[in-house]
């Protein structure tokens, strides 16, 4: 198989001067390409100069993570793809455990392996963590994560088994799954993109697997901290725009009046907390979902499906009321 890794590219020189050697050394056989989304500094110039070999995608505009994505992949040929954020640094063989995988198994169209903590390598990292899943109302959590209880790497997820989605930070995807699915969805522009695009690929008869063999270390928030209400409002608004757009089921709608709730909840625990501009951000989530419902209602007609995508109806519930803090206790 042809491998094509494809780091996307935001004014992120410093990222890159950190990142690229790793990559470089340990990515043998994979193309190297850098997806620029219309960058105001030196970045291009920067590796144009110290890394001729990585072949340099400049896309026109900054279409965030779904369009920078999308137009930059639309020219490449390679088998699959490996989306791969900028703050990421990988360790030896990281490639070979994940593309066994796909060699192996026919119906896997996505995989992610093992995401720890660059700065606390002990740890795993908040975004994907040992995979992904959501529960009924949508909230995503990982095996090593749930929400912000970060649990220590002690070999207990060095497995490999099917999850529902794989983090964006270090997306393995094929070529053929991810174009016949209609590539990142543009309207999300940033944020849980990946998981309305694993969704997708499921409906279409795919396999979703987390590969525990091979390791990366993620900072996370390099390019948006969470500190960051732009973070919230993504988060917030996103999850409710897969919601409708991938559930099939009538009741999906008592979900959505459930959720918005909730989020109400917890807007007006950020304004306790002194963050009235996350409190904000919530409420500027909701209504950028009301003004994009009826776009994605009609995508909805023809991408919405009966998948089982939950194991748990509430993480909520299991985290903050049962205080199930751990993965394996949920």
């Amino acid at each position: 198989m042809s491998v094509a890794i494809v780091i996307l590219n935001w004014n992120g020189k410093k990222l890159l001067e950190e990142f690229l050697p790793s990559i470089m050394q340990f990515s043998e056989g994979a193309t190297i390409y850098m997806a620029d989304n219309a960058s105001s500094d030196d970045s291009v110039s920067f590796v144009s100069e110290k890394f001729p070999e990585i072949r340099i995608i400049q896309n026109k505009v900054n279409g965030g993570f779904s369009k920078g994505y999308n137009d930059a992949l639309s020219s490449l040929s390679e088998d699959i793809f490996i989306l791969l954020n900028s703050d990421v640094e990988v360790t030896e063989n990281w490639l070979g455990p994940v593309l066994s995988e796909f060699s192996k198994d026919e119906s896997l169209v996505a995989a992610q392996p093992k995401i720890l903590d660059y700065n606390n390598k002990d740890y795993f990292e908040y975004a994907g963590a040992a995979g992904g899943y959501i529960d009924k109302l949508g909230y995503p959590y990982c095996r090593g994560r749930v929400f912000n209880s970060i649990e220590k790497d002690e070999g207990q997820y060095d497995d490999i088994v099917e999850i529902f989605w794989a983090t964006g930070a270090c997306l393995f995807v094929k070529r053929e799954a991810f174009w016949k699915t209609g590539g990142l969805d543009e309207d999300f522009f940033s944020h849980q993109e990946e998981i309305d695009l694993c969704w997708r690929m499921q409906a279409n008869g795919g396999t979703i697997k987390y590969i525990g063999t091979a390791v990366i270390y993620h900072v996370g928030g390099a390019t948006l901290a969470s500190s960051d209400p732009k973070k919230t409002f993504y988060n917030f608004r996103n999850t409710l725009l897969i919601l409708v757009k991938n559930v099939k089921s009538r009741g999906i709608w008592w979900v959505i009046i459930l959720r918005l709730i909730l989020d109400g909840i917890a807007g007006f625990q950020f304004l306790l907390q002194g963050k009235g501009n996350h409190f904000l951000a919530v409420i500027k989530a909701h209504f950028s979902f009301y003004g994009l419902l009826a776009r994605f209602l009609r995508k909805r007609k023809t991408q919405a499906t009966r998948l089982k995508y939950f194991k748990i109806n509430s993480i909520v519930w299991k985290y903050f009321i049962v205080k199930k803090r751990n993965f394996n206790t949920l």
